[in-house]
């Protein structure tokens, strides 16, 4: 006997848990029971599962019957002529709906030559194995499932048009690529998901080949005569917001321009872009720490007693001032209110950037690296027929990574852009590489698009032939110019001293302890201890009892609260952080003693 459940619950049991189950589907495919069932007979158990539940993933499956197709021409050649829908193929029992439990008591063919007799279905298409936007990547079958992952991943991080509607949106951190373009080598997830629409990328002649080791370890060279006629370009947009906020007590914040008599006044050159309502007008040229929208608070704490103080009752100085290392052209103001009535002031910066040394760039196969030099174009090697490359690749990426796949796009994107077409690189169903090879050889090159190159530096031709074509690539968010960071001296946490964190508020640069093992090697030992003394403290020890001694400005006299004026007294560098911890020990009631030596 077999126990049955459904959704979970049991509800009885049956002697032929096979012939139960094989009974159900036959029913479930005739139409008689709901197509969202699914049941599964667990051996292990010795118990058959239905499920009717919601919240399942189940994906289409063709059915097979004694090792034959459902979906038979005559069926393919209806729904060719819209004779026929998806909706009825279902309710015909051609195609069925699975989900995870039954799945595992099916045996999935890829293709229809791969059908047996044991097989009980049959793929739709078997790129249906590959997500959205992983099935965007051409000739993917050609490529390995780490790379491919790497690629879904790059791709989502290309910039391209994110919305058509970007000028009039308020995005925090957002970036829109100037030109972007239809890549030559597609899938056809690319029309099916209207990737002409917001394309994200860019066509570029690559040639793979070393230059002067500036493309070691996964960097590229760029031609600046590209990048001068616009490639890669994008603009970054990034939004300041303000609210004149209602306190207790009836008091409000005020957006103008700050009085002088107001708490933590800059000078006036800081308030220079301002208008009379105090926000920085459009199209201004701004730079770091200048302010674009002018505010005062109230003061922070108030009292009975303030009544009295003059300094307590004087508003602050709360304006709104560019980030550090940011700078720009204010695109866009925009004056209104919040939910609550308050009013609103949003500014909307934008600063063009253009590609510079260590921006990063990918290709969809997920080949992704670094501009390592942006090389004028006169230096940059050329083909036989004149061709300069925009971007060159380093061969030592393509054998650990086994990315066939980018060395046949660009053989692809190559027979794309001579004979003016575009190329299906649909995975498993893609036009063949034997092909494309013929192709490119009718066009008058060399069937595995290598070329004859030439030096831009000394005009001579290389011995080797280079491998030339054209490929797809991606500039990604991550841009040097929003994550460069250096700091000399500033701002220090109350309770350690020591440098704050974060790029944003002016932080310091943490030094680990693997970055001390490289200056110790390097013999720089000075060096570190510059970089150690960010919180260097001078401490007076009490020679005889070893506990801290405390000096007297007023007198110019060090003494020790243990063993009075009498004992000798020794200054000593060392790390506030340490003298926290012996603070610490101390209020615990542990008596932490500082022995001291002599140094000679």
């Amino acid at each position: 006997m077999v126990d049955v459940y459904i959704d979970e619950k049991f509800v009885g049991t049956v002697d032929n848990a096979k012939d139960f189950v094989a009974s159900i589907k036959e029913e479930r495919r005739k139409g008689k029971l709901p197509s969202c069932l699914n049941v599964e007979f667990d051996k292990e158990f010795n118990e058959v599962y239905v499920h009717l539940s919601t919240g399942r993933a189940r994906r289409p499956l063709i059915v097979v019957e004694n090792g034959v197709s459902k979906l038979t021409p005559e069926v393919v050649s209806k729904l060719d002529k819209n004779e026929m829908t998806f909706n009825e193929l279902v309710e015909k029992g051609i195609i069925e709906y699975l989900d995870a439990n039954e799945e595992e008591n099916t045996y999935v063919a890829l293709n229809e030559k791969h059908l047996t007799k044991e097989h009980t279905h049959l793929e739709i298409d078997p790129i249906i194995i590959l997500g959205i936007v992983t099935s965007l990547v051409p000739y993917a079958n050609f490529g390995q499932s780490a790379r491919l992952n790497r690629g879904s991943k790059t791709q989502k991080q290309g910039l391209g048009v994110y919305a058509t509607n970007y000028l009039i949106r308020m995005d925090t951190d957002v970036s829109v690529l100037h030109y972007p373009q239809r890549p030559i080598v597609q899938s056809f997830m690319h029309d099916v998901i209207k990737y002409q629409k917001h394309p994200s990328g860019q066509n570029v002649v690559i040639a793979l080949m070393s230059f002067d080791g500036y493309n070691m370890l996964d960097s590229i060279v760029l031609n600046k005569g590209s990048i001068d006629r616009g490639l890669a370009r994008s603009t970054y947009y990034r939004p300041y917001t303000v609210e004149e906020l209602r306190y207790s007590g009836g008091m409000t914040d005020e957006i103008g321009i700050p009085d002088k008599e107001v708490k933590g006044y800059k000078s006036e050159h800081d308030y220079r872009y301002l208008e009379e309502d105090g926000i920085v007008y459009p199209e201004a040229k701004i730079n770091a720490d200048d302010v674009i929208i002018g505010k005062s608070s109230p003061p922070r704490f108030l009292g009975e007693i303030e009544e009295f103080s003059i300094a307590a009752n004087t508003r602050r100085e709360s304006s709104i001032a560019i980030r550090q290392g940011e700078d720009g052209i204010v695109d866009m103001v925009i004056v209104t209110e919040n939910e609550e009535g308050n009013k609103l002031v949003r500014v909307r910066l934008r600063n063009e950037r253009v590609p510079e040394a260590g921006d990063k760039f990918a290709s969809r196969q997920g080949q992704k690296g670094v501009i390592g030099l942006i090389v004028p174009q006169a230096d940059m090697p050329f083909t036989a027929s004149g061709i300069v490359p925009d971007l060159i690749f380093s061969p030592h990426s393509i054998p650990s990574r086994m990315t066939v796949n980018y060395l046949i796009e660009i053989i692809g994107g190559k027979v794309g852009a001579l004979a003016g077409r575009y190329i299906d690189g649909t995975t498993f169903s893609a036009e063949s590489e034997k092909d494309l090879r013929k192709y490119l050889k009718q066009l008058g090159f060399r069937e595995n698009g290598t070329e004859t190159m030439y030096s831009g530096i000394t005009g001579e031709r290389f011995k080797a032939t280079i491998f030339v074509g054209s490929s797809y690539y991606l500039k990604l968010k991550y841009m040097v110019a929003n994550k460069m960071h250096a700091r000399a001296s500033g701002r220090i946490q109350l309770l350690t001293r020591q440098p704050i964190e974060g790029r944003s508020k002016g932080g310091g640069l943490r030094l680990g302890e693997m970055e001390k093992d490289c200056f110790v090697a390097h013999g720089a030992s000075l060096l570190l201890k510059e970089r150690f003394d960010s919180d260097k403290h001078k401490i007076y020890v009490c020679e005889s009892c070893g506990m801290l001694g405390i000096y007297d400005s007023m007198r110019g006299k060090a003494y020790c609260i243990k063993c009075g004026l009498n004992t000798e007294i020794t200054a000593v560098e060392m790390s506030y952080a340490f003298k926290l911890l012996m603070d610490e020990l101390k209020s615990m009631g542990i008596y932490p003693k500082v022995s001291l030596k002599s140094k000679y």
